[in-house]
């Protein structure tokens, strides 16, 4: 149990580098299009392709990745942390909003190919190939009574990788899958088992197509450190918080009455600072016209409890969800309202 769980620990580490690296990657080109990385000539010197701390403080503000400008400090420093960018001289570890110059390693060259994030970037070109099959065998699948999506047997996945070149062997693509599972990127559904050539259906435990906003990483992050368990706090212990009544009432199939709103043709849940700043009450959610939609969504809870983290009173919302877990794959997301639990 041990051993399975520091894996796990480790695979969550990998993941959220790998979140990183996408949010990165994500990042840059948005800021080649909008013209913030150019050549800057500093003391008679021109630096290519580089950006302004200052100056992109201020566009993630703007845009709405980091509510305050302290917020998009911690936000750069992270990405400086996992090397995706750093100061022109690489004497600054510590990124300044000021009028400094800093640059994406990527385009530099200086960016750190090492054997993590080679196996990161066969994943992602797996994924890539995979989900743009015409017959992909990324399908929903049911495994003990529950409906995984985008899901795939171990042996289909292995026939595909001998199908597509991508292995030599059946012996290769087990040792490929076993290693992609050891980096957290694919997983079995209800993490029960290592990677094996059978009918067990298995995940991609990232969807690298999704736009990532930048604020994700600060709060994976602080997830990854309580090694993906919330630390109990006075407000967790109350006696309406649903965890609490669930404990109580024992099961592991809650059902939650959640509330979203949709915007521009695209879920855009209530943003976790707005709930901090504004505390919505149960009459606001179900007022005749209120611009929320109601979900019921069932979480199968497994052996290691459901995977989501909740927060306030009357009505609760949603502060983190356990990639992969039976929340995740349920649908719940953060930032999602809840109001009643039945």
């Amino acid at each position: 149990m041990e051993r399975t769980s520091s894996i796990r620990r480790k695979a969550m580490a990998r993941q959220h580098k790998g979140e990183v690296m996408i949010a990165g990657e994500q990042l840059r080109l948005r800021l080649h299009n909008g013209k913030l990385i150019k050549d800057r000539l500093y003391h008679l010197r021109t630096y290519p392709n580089c950006f302004v701390a200052k100056e992109l403080i201020d566009w993630l503000v703007s845009h709405k990745e980091a509510p305050d400008r302290a917020t998009a400090v911690c936000l750069m420093q992270h990405l400086m942390d996992h090397d995706i960018i750093h100061h022109v001289c690489d004497k600054r570890p510590v990124l300044k909003d000021a009028k400094l110059l800093y640059r994406f390693r990527k385009d530099d060259g200086t960016f750190p190919f090492n054997t993590e994030v080679k196996i990161f970037m066969r994943g992602q070109g797996l994924y890539e190939h995979l989900i743009g099959d015409e017959n992909s065998i990324l399908q929903l699948r049911e495994e003990h009574g529950v409906a995984y999506q985008h899901s795939f047997p171990g042996c289909q996945l292995i026939d595909w990788l001998l199908q597509n070149g991508e292995a030599e062997s059946r012996r290769q693509g087990i040792e490929l899958c076993r290693t992609l599972q050891e980096h957290g990127i694919i997983q079995h559904v209800a993490k029960k088992h290592d990677f094996f050539d059978s009918g067990l259906l298995y995940q991609f435990c990232i969807n690298f197509r999704r736009r990532r906003r930048l604020s994700e990483l600060l709060n994976d992050s602080e997830q990854d450190a309580n090694e993906g368990v919330a630390v109990s706090t006075p407000e967790d212990n109350l006696p309406d918080n649903p965890f609490v009544l669930r404990q109580k009432k024992g099961g592991n199939s809650p059902t939650f009455h959640i509330w979203y709103s949709e915007v521009q043709n695209r879920y855009l849940l209530i943003s976790f600072f707005t709930v901090l700043k504004r505390n919505y009450t149960c009459e606001e959610l179900l007022a005749p016209g209120a611009p929320f939609i109601k979900r019921v969504l069932t979480v199968i809870g497994d052996a290691l409890g459901w995977g989501f983290v909740v927060r306030g009173m009357a009505p609760c919302y949603v502060q983190a969800v356990d990639r992969g877990s039976p929340a995740a794959a349920a649908g719940v997301k953060v930032r999602y309202m809840l109001h009643t639990w039945d």
